[in-house]
């Protein structure tokens, strides 16, 4: 698949996952700059509330006249109020960019997926899209949140402090360098590298959490009666677990770099006052002169013992916002990956409804390794094909292959002169229903279709006296989508939904999943009888269709897998 241009540098090159991501959603350096100026504007207040702080009480000390100090004070009282105002509108500018940046990926993750190849997007585990679109995109918005935006303004107000600084003194300023950059650099630098493992774990166990409850809440009653949902509930109470142990080692790494802060700190402040008094030392005057303002003034003492502990009120949150970084970049690379996998669509096709011959010669299918054939067929216009055995033998995968969605791994798929996603639709057992009205619900199908065709379909479904009931009828609202509906009535409003789409070959993945013996019986006689008139039927299913009194199309071969084939025509 081709690579999005977005995870490349030019030439080729490899770039960072979370700048291409921030670039994939639509977020450039421009949409950034509100964010970190107002960050910045705020830092720097408290860099200069900590400043003139230093200077009026030190000044104030030698009690001059009170209106000399009057500016002063007013400055200080202007400095803490702006400091509070900024940060509380930095704090606002950059969740609306998070929370902006999250939404947009997340419209182009799901394009990207509606729109690259299907075989790719079906084969995905639920679990594993759940996490990508949820808790991955998550992770990116936490990244500007907590990562970007307190590094950039961490960089600005540490420079910022040493160019103060340098003013004062030139080896005061060096040491502040020096203890910012290992405060802000290298703590965050090792928390990260030393967490990047634990971060991936916490990422597995979480999928695999999402994983075992998703099978939970969609086979509930089939892992009931298979006596398995204990052993699925001890599977998530693990996963649990190691999210949280994963978890709680990354925050003991994070807890061990933010230790070198407060130690960074002291060496500064320390070195600060060293200097200070090794300044005073080689400065002729006594400290009687020092407090007339001869010599080393207590204005330069104070600025260079208390600029040092608001600079490093930036730095402190760099460790944490190593981690997130971190955390968004692996993020990151799994969305970009999943974006990269789907590749560039096609367009969608334009759907040929004139009839077709099915065929296959020499088809083997399957994912990595084949799960059966081969087999041959050749289905006319107004064939029917059951297929049918047991849970995880191939029979949706097969369905997948002869609708083109996967390729198959030797033999061919044959519609005529035109390719399968023209002239095939496939319908998988899980279908969406969606939260919206009956007539929405059906119109996913063909957008033309009118009030009439609707009605006239599901009434063929056996759903008449249904929509009858129904106070709105066709506008009546599924409220909660699936949840609204029985079984019985979700399984025959899909089937009205392929009914009503134009495809002149139709391929419905168990159809009669979680009915009753009857009503599977009566839907499957339907489905192989004369529902869909002249059009062409593969159904598959789990149940037994011997029952169903209808001819048999004799078959090359069957699966290797376990899979009977067995024609009706």
């Amino acid at each position: 698949m081709p690579a999005d241009p977005t995870s490349r540098r030019a030439g080729g090159r490899p770039r960072d996952p979370l700048i291409a991501a921030l670039e994939f959603t639509g977020v450039r350096g421009r949409a950034l700059t509100v964010p970190i100026l107002l960050g910045v504007a705020g830092a720097l207040s408290a860099l200069g509330l900590a400043a003139l702080s230093a200077w009026l009480i030190t000044r104030a000390w030698q009690m001059p006249p009170v209106l000399y100090l009057s500016v002063a004070v007013t400055a200080v009282r202007a400095l803490g109020i702006s400091r509070g105002v900024f940060r509380y509108l930095e704090r606002l500018a950059t969740h609306d960019l998070a929370l902006r940046a999250m939404a947009e990926a997340r419209t182009r993750l799901y394009r990207a997926l509606s729109g690259g190849a299907p075989g790719y997007t079906v084969g995905l585990r639920s679990s594993e899209l759940m996490a990508r679109t949820a808790d991955d995109v998550d992770e990116i918005g936490n990244a500007v949140v907590r990562g970007l935006i307190p590094m950039a303004v961490g960089a600005v107000t540490s420079v910022s402090a040493v160019v103060i600084m340098a003013f004062v003194s030139l080896p005061a300023a060096a040491v502040l360098a020096v203890a910012l950059l290992v405060s802000g650099v290298l703590a965050p630098w090792l928390a990260a590298r030393g967490a990047s493992r634990r971060v991936a774990d916490a990422s597995r166990a979480r999928e695999e959490v999402a994983e075992a409850a998703s099978s939970l809440l969609w086979h509930g009653p089939e892992l009931a009666v298979a006596r398995a949902r204990a052993r699925v509930l001890r599977s998530v109470s693990d996963a649990d677990r190691r999210t949280e142990d994963a978890e709680d080692a990354g925050m003991r790494w994070q807890a061990a770099a933010q230790a070198v802060t407060p130690l960074s700190l002291a060496a500064s402040v320390i070195a600060a006052a060293v200097i200070a008094v090794q300044l005073a030392a080689d400065l002729p005057g006594s400290l009687a002169d020092v407090a007339s303002g001869e010599g080393v003034t207590p204005m330069v003492f104070g600025i260079l013992l208390l600029l040092p502990l608001s600079s490093f009120e930036t730095t402190a949150p760099l460790t944490e916002a190593g981690m997130a970084w971190e955390s968004g970049r692996q993020a990151a690379r799994r969305v970009l990956a999943l974006v990269d996998g789907a590749g560039v669509g096609e367009p969608d096709p334009v759907i040929d409804p004139s009839p077709v011959t099915l065929t296959a010669a020499g088809l083997r299918w399957g994912w990595d390794r084949p799960l059966g054939g081969p087999i041959d067929l050749a289905l006319e216009p107004g064939g029917r094909l059951a297929v049918v055995g047991s849970s995880g033998v191939g029979k949706s995968t097969l369905l997948m292959t002869l609708a083109g969605l996967v390729p198959p791994l030797s033999g061919t798929v044959d519609v005529g002169h035109r390719s399968p996603r023209e002239s095939v639709v496939y319908f998988a057992d899980d279908a969406h229903v969606f939260s919206t009205t009956v007539g929405e619900n059906l119109r996913v199908a063909r957008g033309d279709v009118t009030d009439e065709q609707m009605r006239e379909v599901l009434d063929r479904v056996g759903l008449g006296p249904w929509l009858a009931s129904l106070p709105d009828g066709l506008g009546e609202k599924l409220t909660g989508g699936g949840a609204a509906l029985s079984g019985g009535q979700r399984r025959r409003l899909l089937l009205a939904r392929a009914l009503l789409h134009p495809a002149p070959v139709v391929l419905l993945d168990e159809p009669t999943e979680h009915l009753a013996a009857d009503d599977a019986h009566e839907l499957l006689s339907l489905i192989c009888g004369d529902l869909f008139g002249d059009r062409t039927v593969v159904v598959v299913t789990h149940q037994d269709v011997a029952g169903i009194d209808v001819p048999l199309l004799p078959l090359s071969s069957v699966s290797r897998s376990g899979v009977v084939l067995r024609g009706v025509e």
